[in-house]
């Protein structure tokens, strides 16, 4: 199957009763990494995440994390993406892409000036993200690959010209 294909699927901001579900897909699709913990202790920490999940069936198969996220020497506040999770029995049909299309246009809608994302510099590039050192942008993290931090610049006036380091939560230090 691919993305074109009519999937009857939901995509929704998380519920409450979703959390268990994300936790555990999160745990699957990261084969029990950090992630799954993380989103639980960002729920806590993080009074301003977004969160969607994308149902099929009633079932929770996909979901994908926005907390705020900074830029050295910028007022303005952005989001980051992560984690963004599929089960492993519904990927590659477009669940994903659904997932992150949803999530952007909702920040777009919302004015949210940027979104960073260190994730594969194949896959986010179709959804407007560019490599953030087009910017002088660079990941808190050290030895990041630089096509593997991206940003996607909604209001190109709030982004310094001289760049800088942006910045996750805190919490994500403790998963990297």
């Amino acid at each position: 199957m691919n993305e074109n294909d009519t999937v009857m699927l939901e995509i929704r901001k998380e519920e409450a009763n979703d959390r268990e579900a994300i936790h555990q897909l999160n745990s699957i699709a990261f084969d029990h990494g950090p992630e799954a913990v993380l989103v639980d202790k960002l729920r806590i920490t993080c009074q301003d995440y977004i969160s969607f999940v994308a149902v099929e069936e009633s079932s929770v198969i996909g979901h994908i994390l926005f907390t705020p996220a900074g830029i050295e020497d910028c007022s303005a506040v952005g989001m980051g993406l992560a984690p963004m999770s599929v089960l492993p029995s519904h990927q590659r049909e477009g669940v994903g892409s659904r997932l992150v299309h949803y999530g952007l246009d909702y920040l777009r809608d919302a004015g949210c000036p940027f979104v960073i994302v260190l994730g594969h510099p194949d896959y986010y590039p179709r959804f407007g993200f560019e490599p953030a050192s087009k910017y002088q942008i660079r990941s808190q993290w050290e030895g990041v690959p630089d096509a593997a931090f991206m940003i996607a610049v909604f209001d190109r006036e709030v982004i310094p010209k001289r760049g800088g380091v942006a910045r996750y939560r805190d919490e994500f230090d403790e998963a990297m």
